[in-house]
């Protein structure tokens, strides 16, 4: 099945609603990286709320997010756009645990308990939006939530998951946001605290083979659900030869000179794809060219 998100609202437009089967982008990144299992559980979490926050956005707007704990998976990088477009990476993807007490990824002790989610919105403006929340388990769903209300003061509930088959690729992925809006009622919200409170992990749904708009049925009762749009996604890199040169040039003469000196060229790898661009001795004489006619 492709993978694709849905934007819905429910309860006479008082609550909003995402959801995501992210299973094919998830193991892309999975087989990029060749992410071991409780790795991948992170890196794949981050990246379907990465999908889902990127949903919210519009037009040509991104953002990036960070998870910076202090777990031996080290930082955690995201990129997602309004247009169903992720990719990411996990600094140290073989890492990995025994299952947890709950017998589920022990994703928290990769992870870590302390540091901070920063979410870095680019939404065409001079400057950037940034958001930041201290991390308040590393299971990645909570510190979401957490971040939604403390830094976009918006109650939420968000569901993250992924199963992991024996031979490390990815079995099932996918995740779920329910956004409060003003206007939703006492018995409204009662309602919803009830159903989250029973709802069966989304993994599982998606495993089952539940659809995007199957699990807000499941959620949020399929009556009261109006979806709003259908949109695609998928683990997409956006880097190119040109965008690892325009950043070599930004380093300066001196650097490039050095470069030549010592290597007789440069090689670049992009930390999200893994895709390697050579830079030969005449290129980079050439970036030296142009930025003495800048100057």
């Amino acid at each position: 099945m492709t993978d694709y998100l849905i934007k819905a609202l429910a309860f006479e437009g008082t609550i909003r609603a995402y959801a995501v089967n992210s299973t094919n982008a998830v193991g892309e990144a999975q087989k990029k990286h060749h992410v071991w299992p409780t790795a991948t559980a992170a890196l794949g979490r981050t990246m379907t709320a990465g999908l889902m926050m990127g949903a919210m956005l519009k037009g040509d707007d991104k953002l990036t997010v960070k998870i910076e704990g202090n777990g031996p998976a080290g930082p955690i990088v995201v990129d997602a756009d309004a247009h169903g477009d992720v990719r990411g990476y996990i600094t140290n993807p073989h890492t990995h645990f025994d299952l947890n007490e709950q017998g589920k990824l022990d994703v928290r002790r990769a992870v870590g308990t302390e540091g901070m989610l920063t979410v870095v919105k680019d939404l065409g403006l001079r400057d950037f939006f940034t958001g930041q929340v201290p991390i308040v388990s590393g299971e990645i769903a909570e510190d979401f939530t957490q971040y939604f209300v403390v830094s976009e003061q918006v109650p939420s509930a968000v569901a993250l998951g992924v199963l992991v088959n024996p031979d490390n690729t990815v079995k099932a992925a996918g995740g779920f946001i329910i956004q409060v809006m003003p206007g939703a009622t006492e018995e409204t919200i009662s309602l919803l605290e009830q159903k989250l409170a029973n709802v069966e992990p989304i993994s599982r749904m998606i495993d089952r083979g539940l659809t995007p708009e199957e699990v807000l049925g499941e959620v949020l009762g399929k009556d009261n659900v109006e979806i709003l749009e259908k949109m695609d996604v998928a683990f997409r890199c956006n880097c190119s030869k040109e965008r690892f040169g325009n950043a070599i040039i930004g380093l300066g003469e001196q650097e490039i000179r050095d470069m030549i000196d010592e290597d007789g060229q440069a090689e670049a790898e992009c930390h999200f794809c893994l895709e390697k661009y050579l830079f030969t001795k005449e290129e980079l004489e050439g970036f030296i060219d142009e930025i003495r006619s800048r100057s």
